[in-house]
């Protein structure tokens, strides 16, 4: 029998920035000071304890009202305008982890906006960074998850797509190729050297979907495959449907405890993943148990 954590998986740079600095800031943090999260920092329940043990306290909007002069935090995946407007009305101070991906999305969304573009976003309309961008329209944005909700847009008008960026590259791309056969009327567009009407923009994470074939190697390459990722993780969700794709034998765990023995009757090779919301840690743990489960025997030290 042989375990092997996936060297690809974990956390996307954009995560472990804002763990970097929630960690600072509460480090940091004088006697009494507390920091607060706007939010869910991670969509992975086993991060989030542990990082209030550290002294993080996850908030609602709603809570907002109730802080005085409070530190609060912005996780990666962003807040509309609208919160950071409320945040200074309150004399919040706001620590603005928004990744950088995802920031940068919000600035171009703006840009196409304020320029009479009709905007598109490829994701899921309650999820967080979603409503951060459709913030960026003055919620004037069109939220779509797939080709059956095209007829949702506008075909007369000068649109631009965007994607949530953790969305999959492969129905983007489908929505893209859709909307250039219905869409008629080009304009030249003042952010691109092209004269098009319909302007799509790849904004999917290049280290979700720069995932796809390495986490498909893997998968392939294992009798079976443990995948942990956080139940309300968008980004896992994607990724645990590629790794099945290539794996049928692929199981979802969020913590260890859900491990069964019976999905490794007659394997010899097992190989964890996980989202870019899963810590190294918890992957880790996760392969030990499964050592501990079918007494899988330590390697020899020197």
């Amino acid at each position: 029998m042989k375990v092997t954590v996936d060297k690809s998986a974990g956390f996307c740079w954009g995560v472990v920035r804002t763990i970097d600095i929630a960690e600072a800031e509460l480090v940091a943090a004088r006697d009494g000071e507390q920091l607060y999260s706007l939010g869910d920092i991670i969509h992975n329940p086993t991060e989030i304890q542990r990082l209030e043990k550290l002294g993080l306290k996850t908030i609602t909007h709603a809570d907002l009202q109730n802080l005085n002069k409070a530190k609060v935090l912005i996780r990666a995946h962003g807040e509309p305008p609208s919160t950071y407007e409320r945040a200074k009305e309150l004399g919040i101070q706001l620590v603005d982890a928004t990744c950088p991906v995802v920031w940068k999305v919000q600035e171009r969304i703006r840009k196409f906006y304020d320029n009479g573009y009709q905007v598109v976003i490829y994701g899921k309309k309650d999820h967080a960074e979603v409503i951060g961008l459709v913030g960026q329209t003055n919620g004037e944005a069109i939220v779509i998850k797939s080709l059956d909700e095209i007829d949702k847009v506008d075909l007369n008008r000068k649109t631009v797509l965007f994607s949530q960026t953790t969305m999959d590259k492969e129905t983007f791309y489908k929505l893209k190729e859709e909307f250039q056969k219905r869409i008629k009327e080009f304009v030249v567009d003042s952010f691109e050297e092209e004269a098009i009407e319909f302007h799509a923009k790849d904004t999917i994470c290049g280290q979700v979907s720069g995932r796809d074939k390495k986490l498909r190697e893997y998968a392939r390459q294992n009798d079976i495959m443990i995948f942990v990722a956080g139940r309300n993780s968008s980004n896992g969700k994607v990724l645990f449907h590629i790794c099945h794709e290539a794996n049928p034998r692929t199981y979802f765990v969020e913590k260890e405890e859900e491990l069964q023995l019976h999905w490794f009757d007659g394997v010899e090779t097992v190989g964890i993943s996980g989202a870019t919301s899963t810590p190294h840690w918890l992957m880790e743990q996760v392969k030990q148990k499964i050592e501990e489960m079918l007494h899988v025997p330590k390697p020899a030290t020197a």
